[in-house]
């Protein structure tokens, strides 16, 4: 009787944000902020649930089939093609400044908690480096921001998510201690396999669904639907026949995407119609979740530490690196600030923790919680809160307004 009546209280918010959400969308209360708070608001009774194995594998399913359509839907919109006059800003950011933001991040952890060891280090930093543009939404939508700037936000945002997966994977590895049980060298070889598996089943799906999707459009026999699901289930096999053949289905279903949206010559609107419908069924799930479970734990272990480590992600180890990778680019400074500014958690940082925390058994679990719900909370505060202003300002400095 419980789950039955927490079950519809989770339905009925969904319904009522979604009946206000043009009007909830124009004030500050955003629905990550909505939903973390409706999320904190149940993590009493959902954790107090006797079906507590359904719970867990229920929020394990989530999460993998978010972070699969996440991944693949965000690859698949950053098209090559298209990037021919402004590659170059987001090139820098991506190779350049998210591997120093993982250095930098990873020698601060291992700095101000030297206890945690350089695994853990870096494996929080490789939690908090993927940036989720769908928290600055009114930043990449905005009239006002520049188009080099906005594109930059959002093809960083779609791209850094899967690629910094490697380093999330050697981190959890590392961590939880298994390269050392099972010997160090073999585990390497193993972990190079598994994503060049992934690799390479990524690119053989994308691309024959890619043709077969063109094959028959051609000829008329789908429609926008129909592409839709053809969509969602090219994600999936991605994933689940990687996971077969002993690839990570994750960078399966990143690189699938990639693959496929650069191989489709035609319009791929039917993605983006079908995730504005269930992908934000899917965000408010995800941000439901961060409330639910992750949020108690990580302020129930809040410190000095882990507050300044939070900070410090937000400003120094972001926008440092970002900076740095610009240099050179002839943007004037504002714009290189802008740029290191919007980088918001959310999504990405929420799901692989979650995924990470039930794959790998590791050490001081609660701390790197704390990190993760502190910056990701901070972020959907202060970002969202300072995305319109802020992208009017750069507008009226760039000659927009």
């Amino acid at each position: 009787m419980v789950t039955t009546g927490l079950t519809i209280a989770i339905l009925v918010a969904f319904i009522l944000y979604s009946a206000f959400s043009k009007r909830i969308g124009h004030g500050f209360l955003t629905l990550p902020i909505l939903f973390t708070l409706f999320g904190f608001f149940l993590s009493r009774p959902l954790n107090d649930l006797p079906e507590q194995v359904l719970v867990y594998e229920g929020r394990r399913l989530l999460a993998e089939i978010t972070l699969v359509l996440v991944l693949f839907s965000d690859a698949s919109h950053v098209r090559f093609s298209n990037l021919r006059q402004s590659w170059k800003i987001p090139a820098r950011m991506l190779v350049i400044g998210m591997p120093l933001t993982i250095l930098l991040g990873t020698l601060a952890v291992a700095w101000l908690n030297p206890t945690a060891g350089i695994a853990m280090a870096l494996l929080t930093a490789s939690l908090l480096t993927p940036t989720d543009a769908a928290l600055g939404q009114s930043v990449v939508s905005s009239p006002f921001v520049p188009k080099h700037l906005s594109q930059s936000v959002n093809v960083e945002s779609g791209l850094n998510d899967g690629l910094v997966l490697p380093f999330v994977l050697m981190g959890a590895v590392l961590a939880s201690g298994t390269m050392l049980e099972s010997g160090g060298r073999g585990l390497f070889m193993s972990a190079v396999i598994e994503v060049g598996l992934g690799v390479g089943v990524g690119i053989a799906i994308g691309w024959s669904v890619a043709r077969l999707l063109e094959w028959v459009q051609k000829r008329d026999m789908t429609d926008d639907p129909g592409a839709a699901v053809i969509f969602l289930c090219t994600a999936f096999v991605a994933y689940y026949f990687s996971h077969a053949v002993g690839g990570n289905g994750f960078i399966a279903a990143f690189i699938s995407g990639m693959t496929f949206g650069n191989s489709f010559r035609n319009d791929i609107r039917f993605i983006s119609e079908f995730m504005e419908g269930a992908g934000q069924l899917l965000t408010m799930s995800a941000f439901l979740l961060l409330g639910a479970f992750l949020m108690p734990v990580g302020l129930s272990h809040v410190s000095f530490t882990t507050v300044l480590i939070a900070v410090l992600f937000m400003t120094v180890i972001r926008m440092l690196p970002i900076y740095l990778s610009l240099w050179g680019s002839g943007l004037p400074p504002r714009e290189k600030l802008f740029l290191g500014w919007f980088g918001p958690r959310g999504l990405a940082s929420i799901l692989f923790t979650l995924l990470m925390l039930d794959d790998f058994d590791l050490p001081n679990q609660d701390e790197l919680l704390a990190c993760v719900s502190l910056t990701v909370g901070f972020s959907i505060v202060l970002h969202g809160v300072s995305a319109s202003p802020y992208a009017r300002w750069i507008g009226h400095r760039s000659g927009k307004t």
